[in-house]
């Protein structure tokens, strides 16, 4: 069975912490909007939804640290894009 690259382990790591990336970000607004409607509100579901969309944000908070660690480091130096002109002292 071929699988595409895409879920293979090592692969498009960058492009699978940015989609985990946009899941916890939503469900960062989501756990904000039903903790601050169940204070103002004090109803049940408000706040079970608050500790599920809570819980979300933590295990998406997990999956993009994950994806993070498989991408590429970064070059500790980048190479100038063109090497630098020897400047010739001119005598008069």
């Amino acid at each position: 069975m071929v699988t595409p690259r895409v879920l293979q382990n090592g692969n498009c790591e960058p492009l699978k912490a940015a989609t985990h990336g946009i899941m916890l970000g939503t469900a960062l607004v989501c756990a904000s909007y039903n903790l601050a409607a169940w204070i103002v509100r004090r109803q049940r579901h408000l706040a079970v939804n608050a500790l599920l969309y809570t819980a979300a944000v933590i295990w998406e908070t997990e999956h993009v640290r994950h994806h993070l660690r498989g991408c590429p480091r970064p070059l500790r130096e980048v190479p100038p894009l063109m090497p630098e002109k020897k400047r010739v002292a001119r005598v008069a």
